[in-house]
């Protein structure tokens, strides 16, 4: 435990409490700022709709609304997020923001469920638009200060790497396409007499439908777990291969317990002529390196002892290797140790999620490596393709 809890003062050091309260700062800032830009928004397009009878307008200024909502909501989130850990919740309270992100994402599909409604009410019930100068000018203003908005906060989102301010972001962003559309059928109206915005609020509420959908499944599928960032993975592997000694790095898990929040476990490979005192130097040093440089705690580092004493379990390994990777699923064959003295032969294999029966080609390559070596007792273990 002694390298873990080093790695976690190293979390509570003054250095990443400052970069937490930024991150939280800029996140709230930016948030307040959305609040401000959409209810000043949201007035306008409403008295404009109002006094022109433009439903699509109307509908506007209601998701001007649901975008302060929206900001409101990362703002509480952020707050929650931002708890210490507690004897309940140990690893913190980071998941609230993806839980803010989720609500978000609701909000967008409600507000794109009611727009189709009123649109489709008034495709049947049909009501003439009585647009002004004022009016047009205002929806154009409209649409180049949500583009603004929509990009400032997806790139606040970004660099906070704040899944609720990418998706108030996007969903700014969605508002001028409406916005900026609302405009295109005022022209056309009054070129040519031809009322198109019902149908528009259609086909943008459907749009909006969308968006909201594909923000609520990425959010769901954050919570449930994703596959590790490639790049970060072959990061971590590359700090804990930089030592010396170790040989390899496999079988990295992290466990995501809010955006930037991360620990986990990870196996590596050493000389079996390591003593315990070798072994708990060298996992301190990793552990502490790996937070350092990445922001990730190793809350476990498994051991592979590689053979140095065996030069016959080379031309083991070797022969069992040509085996393994004769399977077109198997990605991965690591943890290899030949015990001479009790005739055993351990690895790991790993198959990826792409070959039809895992456990088939477990199975395979367990019966050809038996064949070859049937005198001694096989602990291969089947394992799974949980990072690059």
């Amino acid at each position: 435990m002694g390298n873990i809890q080093e790695a976690q003062n190293a979390l509570n050091s003054e250095e990443v409490s400052k970069k937490i309260i930024s991150r939280d700062k800029i996140i709230i800032r930016t948030s307040v700022i959305g609040i401000l830009a959409n209810v000043f928004l949201a007035g306008f397009k409403a008295v404009v709709g109002l006094l022109t009878h433009s439903i699509a307008i109307i509908m506007d200024a209601v998701n001007n609304l649901t975008d302060a909502a929206s900001s409101l909501i990362t703002i509480i989130g952020t707050k929650l997020a931002a708890k210490e850990p507690d004897k309940k919740h140990p690893f913190g309270h980071g998941r609230v923001e993806y839980l803010s992100a989720m609500v978000i994402a609701v909000l967008v599909l409600y507000a794109g469920v009611t727009s189709l409604i009123e649109s489709i009410k008034k495709i049947i019930t049909p009501k003439k638009p009585e647009y002004t100068i004022v009016a047009l000018v205002i929806v154009a203003v409209a649409v180049v200060v949500k583009i603004v908005l929509g990009r400032y906060v997806k790139a606040m989102g970004e660099k906070t790497n704040s899944d609720a301010l990418v998706n108030s972001g996007q969903d700014a962003t969605m508002d001028s396409v409406i916005s900026a559309s609302t405009l295109v059928a005022a022209v056309i109206f009054q070129a040519s007499g031809l009322s198109l915005e019902a149908w528009l609020g259609a086909i943008i509420s459907i749009i909006i439908i969308k968006s909201g959908i594909d923000m609520l499944r990425e959010t769901i599928s954050q919570l449930l777990g994703e596959r590790i960032d490639r790049e970060l993975a072959l990061a971590i592997k590359e700090t804990v291969t930089s030592f010396p000694d170790v040989q390899g790095a496999y079988d990295l898990i992290l466990n995501n317990y809010g955006p930037n929040a991360f620990n986990g476990s990870v196996h590596v490979e050493v000389p079996d002529t390591y003593t315990a005192y070798d072994l708990d130097d060298l996992l301190r040093q990793i552990t502490i390196a790996v937070f350092e440089k990445h922001n990730v705690i190793l809350t476990a580092i498994g051991v592979y002892s590689v053979n140095t004493k065996n030069d016959y379990a080379a031309k083991v390994r070797d022969d069992v290797s040509k085996i393994v990777f004769k399977n077109e699923y198997a990605l991965q064959m690591h943890g290899f140790y030949l015990n001479e003295e009790k005739k055993t032969i351990r690895f790991d294999v790993v198959v990826s999620f792409d070959a039809p029966d895992r456990k088939e080609v477990y199975q395979n390559i367990v019966k050809e490596v038996n064949k070859i070596y049937p005198d001694y007792t096989l602990q291969i273990a089947l394992d799974t393709d949980f990072s690059d």
